[in-house]
């Protein structure tokens, strides 16, 4: 993922400090603006993992930080929900003068009322997508009920929210109570998809009905099912990500990408930025990459995956070849596989990495009703299978300038 560090200014004269994420190898067609959680950050888990899915699919992410936020100039404890919204304005704005008009909103938890009150006022915006939102800015509240009645009456207190001290104002509280939700959903008539844990005990899945009831058509609800409110697991973020980009496509036209053109089996493509790579076998497209611990993005499969990968589809492929030509029971082959490499047994001297050798560990489940005589066969034939011999035979790569 590539990320530009960049600042523009909110309409108040500070600095908020904020990410551009773009994607790798390809053309932008659309850019989006993703809001983070109740004094979260641009750098939270959830921010970060659903803005690599979107750029996957072409779509570039600016991700903030609030007023008062993070790396963002500013007092907290001077904001409240209306200057969350003008900070998203103020983003759209900059996106617009430098780069273009962003045309998706996406906010998770008070993000996501914001980003609905801010498209309310962006005509270029042409859809919006909330991850956990309130269906009233007030509900937030309900995180202050301790301290509720010392703002009341002293006009400020601090609060630990997420293990973090935060001073909130009387007018915190009083701009959220001016706010209606409803009336903005009403007047929105803009593509809303509304995603929600049933399992969410921040902001309750009867929110989402209640939004998804005020808006109008087109709208889209998703049950996170089993996701927390800050979609801490990957896996959700990623799901969210996806969906996102693939629900986009019916309100935002995606240019048809290029694909490598290759005489070749196989062609790989990668620009000047991170290891996402572009694989094209054949009439199907694979995106490999790095680890994170080794710089890359983890979108795909590593290299070496791919080869291991390689190698256990062939022999599960060949395996059941036989056993069908055999009509043998074979119901299920699984083959796993952990890639290394290893000093040779007879290794004479072992400090040299010479002496080390690639080393495919190889474990075979089969499934069905075969005699022990069968499953050795099977074994035997899993090691003729012809990825298996290619990578013992002596190979030759030539490589030359195209």
């Amino acid at each position: 993922m590539k990320s530009k560090k960049i600042r523009f200014e909110n309409r108040n004269g500070y600095q908020l400090s904020a990410l551009l994420d773009v994607p790798l190898n390809q053309e932008v067609h659309a850019y989006a603006i993703l809001a983070h959680v109740f004094t979260g950050s641009k750098n939270l888990i959830a921010t970060k993992y659903i803005s690599r899915c979107l750029i996957q699919h072409g779509i570039a992410v600016l991700r903030f930080d609030f007023t008062g936020l993070g790396e963002s100039e500013g007092d907290f404890a001077d904001t409240n929900f209306s200057s969350n919204v003008e900070d998203i304005i103020a983003a759209s704005e900059y996106l617009e003068l430098h780069y273009r008009a962003p045309e998706l909103l996406v906010g998770h938890s008070l993000g996501g009322a914001a980003v609905i009150f801010a498209a309310s006022k962006l005509e270029h915006v042409k859809a919006v997508a909330t991850i956990g939102a309130p269906s009233e800015p007030e509900h937030v509240s309900h995180l202050l009920e301790e301290k509720i009645e010392q703002i009341e009456h002293s006009g400020k207190a601090k609060v630990n929210i997420g293990g973090r001290s935060f001073t909130i104002k009387k007018q915190f509280l009083d701009d959220l109570k001016s706010k209606d939700m409803y009336r903005i959903l009403h007047e929105l008539k803009k593509p809303i998809l509304v995603m929600h844990s049933p399992q969410d005990t921040i902001v309750g899945i009867e929110n989402a009905a209640e939004i998804y009831k005020a808006a109008f058509h087109p709208k889209s609800f998703v049950s996170l099912d089993g996701a927390d409110h800050m979609l801490s697991t990957r896996n959700d973020a990623h799901y969210v990500g996806d969906l996102v980009a693939s629900w986009l496509t019916r309100y935002v036209d995606k240019p048809k990408t290029e694909k490598i053109k290759t005489d070749k089996q196989v062609a790989a493509r990668l620009g000047n930025d991170g290891y996402t790579t572009e694989v094209i076998a054949g009439d199907h497209s694979i995106i490999a990459d790095e680890s994170e611990d080794l710089g890359g993005e983890d979108m795909g499969p590593s290299p070496y995956q791919l080869l291991s990968s390689a190698l256990a589809s062939c022999k599960v492929m060949t395996m059941q070849m036989y056993a069908r030509r055999k009509k043998w029971d074979l119901k299920e082959c699984t083959v796993h596989i952990d890639y290394s490499r290893r000093y040779a047994n007879d290794c004479a001297n072992c400090e040299d990495k010479n002496a080390k050798i690639d080393f495919f560990d190889c474990l075979i489940n089969l499934e069905g009703n075969l005699s022990d005589e069968q499953k050795l066969r099977l074994m035997e034939i899993a090691g003729k299978c012809p990825v298996h011999k290619t990578l013992q035979n002596t190979i030759l790569i030539s490589s030359r300038i195209a």
